[in-house]
């Protein structure tokens, strides 16, 4: 099983759920570069300027590993970036997992994803700005208000960890993303994990995916936010269980 952290994240976000999932499956983490113990110098901004650089450095693992009919899971635009690696490279991946996905989060036309662009160049402006703020104030977006505070104070910290000059070029790269037109081109079973009152990833967004994915089931937890794995770990491993008996 890959773990695919999300935007300003690294492998530790996963650590409510490593325990339970390593007594079943043989855990690959990583970190995105430019996150957690990457190698900065491994940065290249024109790879990266697609959410297909960061997928195919996990086909890349997979290749190295010799990784055949394994797991993978995605939270947020890791989801994505999950599902990219999953069409690129199929034969390297039995099941998908998505937490709270969303192939784009900008509205368009016949399509709700959450904000408007002017939203998110504003969301970046401030993190030009003054990215501590920001760092602070996104991460609380995120948890939403009905989780304990601590979990907004946890999450901005892995941002503040982040290279914030890579960062902000994966902001960019992830808020502007629109992967809509690669989402029937999955042909791995998938399961959709939704929380309520994400900010982020809408209820209408995983609807879309529903109707567009080629072989999904959805779980719409009773968690809030868009951090299921932060928030509610139990009930986002039974749920993960459940669909990968």
């Amino acid at each position: 099983m890959l773990l695919c952290h999300g935007f300003g994240c690294n492998q530790q976000i996963w650590g409510y759920l490593t325990t339970a999932l390593a007594a079943r499956y043989q855990l690959i983490l990583f970190d995105h570069v430019g996150a957690g113990a990457s190698d900065l110098n491994a940065y290249d901004p024109v790879k990266y300027a697609s959410l297909e650089g960061y997928a195919q450095d996990i086909v890349e693992i997979c290749q190295v590993l010799n990784l055949r009919q394994a797991v993978i899971v995605g939270h947020s635009v890791g989801a994505m970036i999950a599902m990219l690696a999953a069409i690129q490279a199929p034969e390297r991946f039995a099941k998908v997992v998505m937490l709270a996905p969303s192939p784009c989060y900008i509205n368009k036309p016949g399509y709700y994803g959450g904000f408007e662009q002017e939203d998110l160049v504003q969301l970046l402006q401030l993190m030009e700005a003054d990215y501590n703020s920001w760092a602070n104030m996104f991460a609380g977006l995120l948890v939403g208000p009905a989780n304990p505070s601590s979990l907004g104070e946890e999450l901005a910290q892995y941002f503040c960890e982040t290279d914030s000059a890579i960062a902000k070029d994966f902001a960019r790269v992830a808020f502007f993303a629109d992967n809509r037109a690669e989402v029937p081109q999955l042909q791995v079973s998938t399961l959709l994990l939704q929380c309520s009152q994400d900010a982020v990833a809408p209820e209408e967004v995983g609807e879309y995916l529903m109707e567009h994915l080629h072989e999904a089931t959805m779980v719409k937890l009773q968690a809030t936010g868009h951090c299921p794995h932060l928030s509610a770990p139990l009930e986002t491993l039974a749920a993960m269980e459940a669909f990968l008996v």
